[in-house]
């Protein structure tokens, strides 16, 4: 052994005192470097590891800022593998769209009766899930290591209005010395009374990532976007699935989300037509969770708690239970009340304005923090735009949409860009991001709806195209839908909604022309590839102006007696 290893390694190995010496060494080293931190002085601090997090500190950093950042893992996402932090830089649905990835290329059916168990099936899935998100977390510290961005892993607290940092429970905490901070610690799942979570098969949207076995039955409360998606995926992967869901028509539900009615129709359709159940005007009002061996028994009601209608499921036995029915900000650890900071009734940070701050002038917050729409892309919008603001950098462009057709659009500045970005009413401006539902089929929509249009005294009209009117949607996935929304009789376009294959791709095209006021005409004067989805657009646009004949057109499709019999059981249901 001598002869093939240095003896220093071998005295670690096989010394206990040597070992516990060695281990003292390394704290206290640990500790000089952290002294050493955060002795410096930052132009910001940046609390929270996720995407709004670090590509708000890449941000700070290419405007030459000194900039921290600090992350909490054992408070994010519970997702790590050999004590990494597999969320790093990663969104909260991040391990939902690996699975989803996942259960798209394997096969559950093929690999059991090729005699491999449950377990390992599962095993595997879990496997191929983690390498996806610890590559993300690997990119992104390397991103930030490249930028000269200071990461140290800890606890943050307000002490009074300055931050102070522990690298654990019981660490003495330090002051940061950082002349602005960005808050943007995300969110967590909403856990309403009642529901007994355990994290082993009653589970919330983050800890279903601490699923150790592969379920044969799952339900899920929900109407929303993570409740569909999970739906698909547990289908996908050969689980029978029901979806519990308060509202007595899941379409409308949807609806009132912004969605295009048709795309939710088309949407509850496949979930239906894929074997999910969908129990409507429902809730669960009592879990009986027995050991690992036994199926969990949930007792259904109406909402409110009174019993359901006679023929109608009253009891539900499932291996695991999903509740996906909001979350709330991650604030309570920060204790920002010490600093003065404002805070809604939902824990929600207030912003004094679109400068993203909040009601302490050098504290700015970012992301799920700040409230709706709990969306990566839109917290990363804010986040960016909060740092140029407190370094006083500008992009320099304005861009959006042209007020020039009869009060089309009241107000040009809804989906502004650049300078004229406004973050903090992005919840409420349906021109300021594009929606995604990365279920399958895909779900995509920007812009206005043809009712919020009508609503806000628009002239407006609508027209559509199938996936199979083109030669890709015949090839690959025929089910799905283009609509366009646009004013008469300029033809300018005020929205887009998708729903199948790459939705979430194509709805940037769609953005782009929305936002630069193109018109149908416009589309019909462009030449698109063949064989691709981008034919859609301009099959939507021939049928805004020739409504007749696309309806005669797509009359005679091979789908159109299916649609037909779909139509009539969504009506009757």
């Amino acid at each position: 052994l001598r002869g093939n290893y240095p003896s220093s390694r071998l005295h670690f190995a096989f010394h206990p005192r040597l070992r516990l010496k060695s281990a003292v060494q390394a704290a206290r080293s640990n500790e000089a470097a952290l002294d050493e931190a955060l002795d410096e002085e930052y132009d910001l601090a940046v609390v929270g590891g996720g995407p709004v997090g670090v590509k708000s500190a890449l941000e700070a950093a290419s405007l030459g800022r000194r900039v921290l950042l600090i992350d909490a893992p054992e408070l994010g996402q519970p997702l790590a593998v050999d004590g990494e932090d597999l969320g790093f830089g990663g969104p909260t649905g991040l391990f939902s769209k690996a699975l989803r990835d996942v259960a798209k290329t394997v096969s559950i059916s093929a690999l059991r009766q090729m005699g491999l168990s449950d377990n390992s099936i599962w095993n595997e899935v879990r496997l191929q899930c983690a390498q996806l998100a610890a590559a993300n977390a690997r990119n992104s510290r390397e991103e930030l290591k490249a930028a000269g961005v200071v990461v140290l892993c800890g606890c943050a607290r307000f002490s009074g209005k300055s931050l102070r940092f522990s690298s654990g429970i019981g660490a003495r905490a330090k002051k940061v010395h950082a002349s602005k901070v960005l808050l943007a610690t995300g969110s967590k799942p909403f856990h309403p009374p009642g529901i007994p979570f355990d994290g082993k098969r009653i589970l919330d949207s983050d800890t279903i990532n601490l699923l150790g076995f592969l379920p044969c039955s799952v339900a899920i409360t929900g109407s929303g976007v993570v409740a569909i998606e999970f739906a698909k995926i547990f289908r996908k992967l050969g689980a029978e699935v029901s979806l519990l869901i308060r509202s007595p028509s899941p379409i409308r539900a949807l609806v009132r989300t912004g969605m295009d009615i048709d795309v939710a129709a088309t949407l509850i359709k496949d979930l239906v037509s894929s074997g999910i159940r969908v129990e409507k005007n429902c809730e669960v009002v009592s879990f009986d969770v027995p050991d690992l061996t036994k199926p969990v028994q949930l007792s259904l009601g109406a909402p409110g708690g009174s019993k359901r209608p006679p023929g109608t499921t009253c009891l539900l036995k499932v291996d695991a239970y999903l509740a996906a029915i909001g979350r709330e900000p991650n604030v309570a650890d920060l204790e920002v009340e010490n600093a003065g900071i404002d805070c809604d009734k939902y824990g929600n940070i207030i912003l004094s304005g679109p400068t993203m701050q909040t009601s302490v002038s050098h504290i700015y917050a970012a992301g799920d923090v700040v409230g709706r729409p709990f969306l990566a892309s839109t917290g990363v919008a804010q986040g960016i735009s909060a740092v140029r603001h407190m370094f006083g950098c500008a992009y320099g462009s304005k861009v959006g949409i042209s007020a020039n057709t009869s009060g089309s659009i009241e107000d040009g500045s809804l989906a502004a860009s650049g300078d004229a970005f406004d973050p903090g009413s992005i919840a409420s401006n349906p021109f300021a991001f594009p929606n995604s539902i990365w279920s399958s089929p895909e779900v995509a929509y920007f812009g206005l709806s043809l009712p919020q249009a009508q609503s806000r005294g628009i002239n407006a009209s609508e027209s559509l195209a199938l996936y199979e009117q083109c030669l890709r949607g015949v090839v690959f996935s025929p089910l799905g839908l283009l609509k366009l929304v646009f004013e008469k009789p300029s033809g300018q376009l005020l929205g887009v909604h998708i729903v199948g294959d790459d939705a979430c791709e194509l709805i940037h095209y769609g953005m782009e022309l929305v936002r630069a006021g193109r018109t149908i005409y416009d589309i019909l004067s462009n030449t698109y590839s063949a064989v691709t989805f981008h034919e859609l657009y301009q099959i939507a646009a021939r049928a805004g102006v020739d409504g007749k004949a696309a309806r005669r057109q797509r009359a005679k499709g091979p789908e159109a007696t299916k649609r037909k019999r779909a139509k009539l059981q969504l009506t009757q249901s």
